[in-house]
C-alpha cells in the first residue's frame, strides 16, 4: 500500500469514524493483503483487527469481489456473495483505490445479508404500525403523495397533507378545482391512503353518461328490468366499488333526478338496483369532484342544496397552474422524461412562454404541449418552433421571448405594452378603434402612450 493511503489509515480521527460504522470496512492493498479493518470485522467474523492485518485475502476467501475489483478497475455495486470463513451470505459495496492512475488496492463496505433480511421481516409483519408511524410524521403525507402529484410549491404541498389526513377517516370529500389541474389523481391518493386502499377504486364521469343511462351505470339492474338488460342483470357502480371508493366526477353535471336518488343512496348507505325487491347494503367511501361553482348552480336551481351539503363534508380545493408557476419547470421535466429517454434541452424562449402562459387548461394542457413538443423537437432541442402554434409568439412580440433571459418581469410587460399599441395604431384608422381593441380606458391609454414615448401622429381622434 502507497504511503499516502497508509497515513489516512493511520489517522486517528479517520479509525474513529470507520470505527462508528455498523458495516464492515476493510482495505486491501494490490497484493490482496489486509490494510485495515473496522470494529465491524471483529463483530462480524470474531476476529481482532491486530489477528487478521497482514494476511492475504485471497488466501482467506478466495476470488471475492473485494479482489475482483483489483483485476477488473471498476467498483462492484450490491453483489450478494457466500464468505467462507464467516459461513455468512454478505452484500455491499468494493472498489479499486488508484494512486496517478494506477490501481494500488481495492476497499470494500458490506454487512451481513441476515441482518438485512430480519429488518425486512419486521417491516413486513407491522403494515399497521408503519400506517401510525406516517400519520405521525409531518412530511411523510407529501412524501407518499409524490410520485402520484409532482408538485414543489408550499401550497399544494399543504392541499395534499390534508388530502392524506382526511383519507384516514371515512367522511366523503368535494375535490374542488379547474379543469386539468388534477382531480382524479387527488381522488386515488386519498383512496390510496385511507382504510380502503385494499379495495377497488371505481370512477364515474357523470358528464360523459347520457342521463338516461346514468342511473343503471350507478345503480345497476335486475334480469327483464328494460327493454335490452342483460337475462343475467348488472351491478352498478356502487356495488363494483363495495368495500371501496367510488369516484364521481364532474358532479355537477347531474341532473336533478339522478341527484335526489344520489341523495337517498348517501343517506341510507344502500343501493337498490332497477328492478330489484330489496336494496344492498354499501362499505363505499365516496369522493366527488366539480369544476363548476356549485354554489351559484344552487342559487339558480340546477344543484341540490340536500346533496351539496352530503358531499361538501371535506373540501380540498386544487388551485390551478398558474397559481403554483414554480410546478411547471417540474411538471416539464417530468413530462419529458416520459415522452423520451435522451436527455433533452429546452431553450430559455420556451421557459419562458410556459412561465408567462395562464394555462387555462392546466397540467393536463401542460402535458399535450409537451407531448407535442417532443415530437417536434428539433434534435435534442425544444425551441418555440416545437411548440403548437397558439404558442408561438407573434413575430412582432418575438423580442420579448428572445430577450426574457436578460429581462425581470416588469421589463417584459413593458415592452409586451409598447409593442400591442403600437400594433393596434397601425392596424387601425383612428385611436378610439385601437383603444378599444386594447381593452383599456382612454386615460391609461394616453398615460401609456406618454410612458413609452409612442408617436401617435396628429391625425384626427375620429374618421
Amino acid at each position: 500500500m502507497i504511503a499516502e493511503y497508509k497515513v489516512l489509515f493511520d489517522n486517528p480521527l479517520f479509525r474513529s469514524v470507520m470505527d462508528a460504522i455498523e458495516d464492515v470496512v476493510m482495505a486491501i492493498d494490490k497484493e490482496t493483503r489486509i490494510v485495515f479493518v473496522n470494529k465491524a470485522y471483529e463483530k462480524a467474523f470474531n476476529v481482532r483487527q491486530d489477528m487478521i492485518l497482514g494476511k492475504k485475502l485471497s488466501e482467506i476467501e478466495g476470488d471475492t469481489t473485494a479482489i475482483r475489483v483489483l483485476k477488473e478497475g471498476r467498483p462492484i455495486v450490491h453483489e450478494q456473495e457466500f464468505l467462507r470463513s464467516a459461513k455468512i451470505d454478505s452484500v455491499g459495496v468494493s472498489f479499486p483505490l488508484k494512486a496517478h492512475g494506477d490501481i494500488v488496492g481495492g476497499i470494500s463496505i458490506f454487512n451481513n445479508t441476515a441482518r438485512y433480511m430480519e429488518l425486512a421481516a419486521k417491516l413486513q409483519r407491522s403494515k399497521e404500525l408503519n400506517r401510525f408511524l406516517q400519520e405521525q410524521l409531518d412530511a411523510e403525507p407529501v412524501r407518499q403523495c409524490s410520485k402520484e402529484f409532482i408538485t414543489v410549491n408550499g401550497r399544494m404541498k399543504q392541499v395534499l397533507g390534508m388530502a392524506v389526513r382526511v383519507a384516514k377517516s371515512g367522511a366523503t370529500v368535494l375535490i374542488r378545482g379547474e379543469s386539468g389541474v388534477g382531480k382524479e389523481v387527488m381522488a386515488r391518493i386519498i383512496h390510496n391512503n385511507s382504510p380502503k386502499s385494499e379495495g377497488p377504486f371505481i370512477r364515474v364521469n357523470c358528464a360523459a353518461i347520457p342521463d338516461n343511462l346514468l342511473e343503471s351505470e350507478l345503480f345497476g339492474y335486475e334480469s327483464g328490468a328494460f327493454t335490452g338488460a342483460k337475462k343475467t342483470g348488472k351491478p352498478g357502480k356502487f356495488e363494483l366499488a363495495q368495500n371501496g371508493t367510488i369516484f364521481l366526477d364532474e358532479i355537477g353535471d347531474m341532473d336533478m333526478s339522478m341527484q335526489v336518488k344520489l341523495l337517498r343512496v348517501l343517506q341510507e348507505k344502500e343501493v337498490e338496483r332497477i328492478g330489484a325487491t330489496k336494496p344492498t347494503k354499501l362499505d363505499v367511501r365516496i369522493v366527488a369532484a366539480t369544476n363548476q361553482n356549485l354554489e351559484e348552480m344552487i342559487k339558480e336551481g340546477q344543484f341540490r342544496q340536500d346533496l351539496y351539503y352530503r358531499l361538501n363534508v371535506i373540501e380540498v380545493m386544487i388551485p390551478p397552474l398558474r397559481d403554483r408557476q414554480d410546478d411547471i419547470p417540474v411538471l416539464a421535466h417530468y413530462f419529458i422524461r416520459k415522452q423520451s429517454d435522451e436527455e433533452l434541452y429546452v431553450s430559455p424562449e420556451v421557459t419562458n412562454i410556459m412561465l408567462q402562459y395562464d394555462w387555462p387548461g392546466n397540467v393536463r394542457e401542460l402535458q399535450n404541449v409537451l407531448e407535442h413538443a417532443c415530437i417536434m423537437r428539433n434534435g435534442n432541442r425544444i425551441d418555440v418552433n416545437s411548440l403548437p402554434q397558439y404558442l408561438q409568439p407573434d413575430e412582432s412580440i418575438g423580442t420579448i421571448v428572445r430577450t426574457g433571459g436578460n429581462m425581470n418581469l416588469k421589463d417584459m410587460t413593458a415592452v409586451l405594452e409598447k409593442d400591442l399599441i403600437q400594433q393596434a395604431l397601425k392596424k387601425y384608422p383612428n385611436r378610439s378603434m385601437a383603444i378599444s381593441e386594447l381593452g383599456i380606458s382612454r386615460s391609461s391609454f394616453y398615460e401609456k402612450v406618454k410612458k413609452y414615448h409612442i408617436d401617435v401622429g396628429d391625425e384626427p381622434e375620429e374618421n
